[in-house]
């Protein structure tokens, strides 16, 4: 796999930025999952606090990211569209772009007059595309080839069904990494979705290595009291990590996690779930369930520790951040190490992605159990699916409305009784579809492991 080099072009390098340590801001992250992007049309998305848009570029045969800033009236490039020639277009004064971010077009000015100047240009960042993904490196363009692409070494593997999934979530990437590197607390945190309070133990996790680059671990014994064979975690910093094992006689089974940072106090979680069955038919089977149902089940478990992940987070900053961790929390067994060894790395390697920030202030349930503004709408099937069931929704009522009207014309007979039973199937399938419309916008408030 190569990540292309930088572009030669007359445009000026991206202006000034935060002081985000050069551990968070010279590294390449996912911003979208590739089958979610719209090539028809620009869609907007923040890393590490700047504003960018991506779009298709046609003639380049190539995901863009641009600073999301019209160079001309600072208009955002996001709510323009991508013309019939295959270049971006302002929304205000039609200025446009090609993939190099040189400006093609102004309107405005007379036949003949140049556009080339570094000021016309729009600001660009690189990217790159890899297992499904799309990336863009948050530091200058410069220093783009020096990094590595952080993808997982085992899905170059072949024959791997991949489920996944994204969200928008209301915390700090390093809050996400520290709940998916925790394994202790899925048996209570998840009981009743993934997990099952009798299954929780004694945790001995071990590190075996830790550095600048990261850490890996074992957990010899593994989840459900061994039953599913010892996990091996790797977190490669500063925002992926993933769990692995092989439960003897099902499968091999990755947890992968990406932390993307947004700003403080908001990441994009990319969660994928790899498996290799040793049967063919677990694989066919899933391949069965549509994706929206299992984003649906998904938000289930996502939902479990959300609204406590959030505040969670503004009690440590309160009381210190990792530089107070071992103060602020007693941390008493070896299921604490892979969270005491990301906060090592924190303060010995990587620092905090927004230094010298406070959060904002705590959300109240409904944004936080918002499931359309921080996934729905901007996931393909999902988006999909909610057109598709607002359909059936009218279909079903008014197949239900007929369904009455013919049982009262029957009077009472056997034709009556059938009818009788297709208006009960009908009004069912209708409150399913107004169910499944409402868990693709909200969550429940109350988590399964407390019903």
């Amino acid at each position: 796999m190569t990540i292309p080099s930088p572009e030669p072009s007359s445009c000026s390098e991206a202006a000034p930025r935060p002081p985000i340590p050069a551990s968070w801001l010279d590294r390449w992250y996912p911003v979208a999952f590739l089958k979610d992007l719209d090539r028809q049309r620009p869609q907007a998305f923040t890393l590490l606090e700047q504003d960018l848009v991506l779009w298709w570029d046609g003639p380049g045969g190539a995901w863009r990211a641009f600073e999301d800033v019209c160079p001309h009236r600072l208009v955002p490039l996001s709510e323009g569209r991508i013309n019939g020639a295959g270049a971006l277009e302002c929304p205000y004064h039609g200025w446009t772009f090609d993939g190099a971010g040189q400006c093609l077009t102004v309107p405005q000015a007379a036949d003949g007059a140049s556009h080339s100047r570094s000021r016309s240009c729009a600001r660009r960042r690189e990217t790159a595309s890899a297992q499904g993904l799309l990336f863009v490196f948050a530091g200058d363009l410069s220093r783009a080839a020096e990094q590595p692409l952080p993808i997982v070494p085992q899905l170059e593997e072949p024959q791997w069904l991949v489920q996944d999934t994204f969200r928008d979530l209301p915390y700090d990437a390093l809050t996400l990494l520290e709940n998916v590197l925790d394994v202790s607390h899925v048996p209570f945190t998840h009981h009743a979705t993934v997990g099952r309070r009798e299954n929780a133990g004694p945790v001995e996790l071990e590190l075996t290595a830790a550095g600048a680059d990261g850490f890996t671990g074992v957990w010899e014994e593994g989840p459900r009291r061994g039953k599913l064979g010892t996990q091996f975690t790797t977190f490669c910093a500063p925002a992926l990590m993933w769990h692995e094992l092989t439960a003897p006689g099902f499968a091999r089974i990755l947890t992968v996690v990406y932390a993307t940072p947004i700003r403080h106090g908001e990441c994009r979680l990319f969660a994928r779930f790899p498996f290799q069955f040793e049967s063919p038919w677990p694989a066919r089977l899933l391949g069965l369930r549509p994706e929206w149902l299992q984003h649906i089940g998904n938000h289930r478990v996502l939902e479990d520790d959300q609204i406590f992940l959030h505040w969670q987070e503004r009690v440590l900053e309160q009381r210190g951040g990792s530089e107070q961790l071992a103060r602020s929390c007693y941390l008493a067994t070896p299921a604490d190490r892979y969270v005491q060894a990301l906060h090592s790395w924190v303060l010995e390697h990587g620092g905090v992605p927004f230094p010298d920030q406070s959060l904002p202030a705590r959300l109240g349930d409904d944004p936080l159990l918002d499931r359309w503004q921080s996934h729905s709408r901007h996931c393909r099937s999902c988006r999909g699916a909610d057109r598709q069931l607002k359909r059936w929704h009218v279909i079903t009522s008014v197949l239900a409305l007929l369904a009455l009207v013919m049982l009262a014309w029957c009077g009472l007979s056997l034709a009556a009784l059938a009818w009788a039973l297709v208006l009960l199937l009908l009004v069912g399938l209708r409150w399913q579809i107004g169910r499944w419309r409402r868990q693709l916008r909200k969550g429940d408030r109350r988590p399964p492991r407390n019903q």
